[in-house]
């Protein structure tokens, strides 16, 4: 997978889907992000990471005080990301299953962080709802 595969902004009715490979200084000079969200990782993820944080590790090293967290949790943020699914008697071999996680299960999980080398976090699903809600 190229570095590119996961930077892309794409929107339907509800949601905007955002690749997590973007760094959030990205984020800010691109066109196609929406503009609320740019003023969202603005006035509050930059406080706690650097502009060259990419969203995909970011959260992987978030706690529950950080102002970040706090913020993707008010927003309601998803991942969709995917996940090894070692070898059992049932399944015969291993392999990656797509799954979608709130950001508190991504932060309340030891065993998604000891997974972490082998996720492949691939977006995030952010509602136009709570976007447009949320006072910044």
């Amino acid at each position: 997978m190229g570095d590119n595969d996961f930077k892309y902004v794409l929107q339907d009715f509800g949601n905007y889907y955002i690749g997590a490979r973007w760094t959030y200084g990205e984020m800010l000079t691109n066109e196609d992000m929406p503009f609320k969200w740019k003023a969202v990782v603005r006035h509050y993820l930059l406080k706690d990471v650097a502009p060259d944080t990419r969203l995909e590790s970011h959260i992987f090293f978030m706690d529950e005080a950080d102002f970040a967290y706090q913020t993707l949790k008010e927003l309601r943020v998803k991942f969709k990301m995917n996940v090894w699914m070692p070898a059992d008697a049932r399944r015969g071999q291993g392999r990656y299953e797509s799954r979608e996680y709130k950001i508190e299960e991504i932060v309340g999980s030891r065993e998604l962080h000891e997974k972490m080398d082998t996720i492949i976090v691939e977006e995030m699903r952010l509602s136009k709802l709570a976007l447009l809600t949320f006072a910044v």
